[in-house]
């Protein structure tokens, strides 16, 4: 029987944030996966449910989260708190993650412990998330391996001098949502907590040090973070497994809403694949 668990955590940084769990009520312990959503993402976005479902039919206690300061209020289900979404930033971000891990980790109440192998915890990302769950892995041991959805590979790349002067004079930019027309703000103490947390945020070489069993998906198609983005982190690290997929988009066929029963069949491709390198992951553990 799939089962699903919704609960709230408390952020580090003052805010609760709704987290949900799925997977097949057995009584059997299953390895944890835990997924990260991208900038103006959220975790019910489009067939992220569908995706869940997917994973824990496959095996795995399946975990999303809204990051805490990602524009979603807690049991909400879209962005609607622009001044969180402005006040957000990466260390913010690695905290959430973080825990996550430790609410899995010590036994969540609302995931029976007969359910959970926490030993065999591994983390997902897509976009913006792909970029986060290698920092938190390169800085966390009890992450068990990592695959990234179109990841950034690094987090100032696109920073322009030019706009970083308007944004540091006006305090704040502000970047159009297309699907709902939101201006959404972005204050400048996302540059500044960046500045502060080089070494920590650092992508490249936090990807360089992992010696934990890598996947990185990346579409050939993708229209948002080019696929010159996964060849980079590759290079970091050529230990990683590269999967292209041809036709790939930044979503893998996603969109919001989606209305299908059936998950987009590109992101079942990233899904098998996914599933398929962590399961030889756990085999291959001592």
């Amino acid at each position: 029987m799939l089962t699903r668990a919704d609960f709230l955590l408390s952020s580090a940084h003052g805010r609760y944030f709704s987290v949900d769990a799925r997977w097949l009520q057995d009584g059997q312990p299953k390895p944890v996966a835990v997924f990260v959503h991208g900038f103006k993402g959220f975790k019910d976005w489009g067939h992220f449910n569908l995706l869940a479902d997917y994973f824990a039919r496959h095996g795995f206690v399946f975990v999303k989260l809204n990051l805490s300061h990602n524009g979603v209020e807690p049991g909400g289900d879209d962005l609607t708190n622009l001044e969180a979404f402005g006040n957000n930033n990466f260390c913010i971000e690695l905290d959430d993650v973080k825990t996550v891990l430790d609410a899995l980790q010590t036994g969540s109440a609302e995931i029976p412990a007969q359910e959970m192998a926490p030993e065999y915890t591994f983390l997902i990302g897509h976009s913006r998330g792909g970029g986060l769950v290698l920092l938190k892995a390169a800085e966390d041991a009890r992450v068990t391996g990592v695959a990234t959805w179109a990841a950034i590979s690094d987090i100032d790349r696109r920073w322009f001098p030019e706009m970083m002067e308007q944004w540091q004079r006006d305090g704040v930019q502000y970047i159009t949502n297309a699907r709902t027309g939101q201006q959404m703000p972005l204050y400048y103490q996302l540059v500044e907590n960046f500045q502060a947390n080089r070494q920590r945020l650092d992508i490249p070489k936090a990807v360089e040090k992992l010696q934990i069993p890598l996947l990185l998906i990346h579409g050939e198609a993708d229209e948002t973070l080019p696929v010159q983005m996964a060849h980079d982190l590759h290079a970091q690290n050529p230990f990683a497994e590269l999967y292209l997929i041809p036709a790939g988009d930044h979503s893998f066929g996603g969109r919001h809403p989606y209305d299908s029963a059936e998950l987009p069949a590109l992101a079942k491709a990233a899904a098998d694949k996914t599933i398929q390198f962590f399961q030889e992951a756990i085999e291959r553990l001592p």
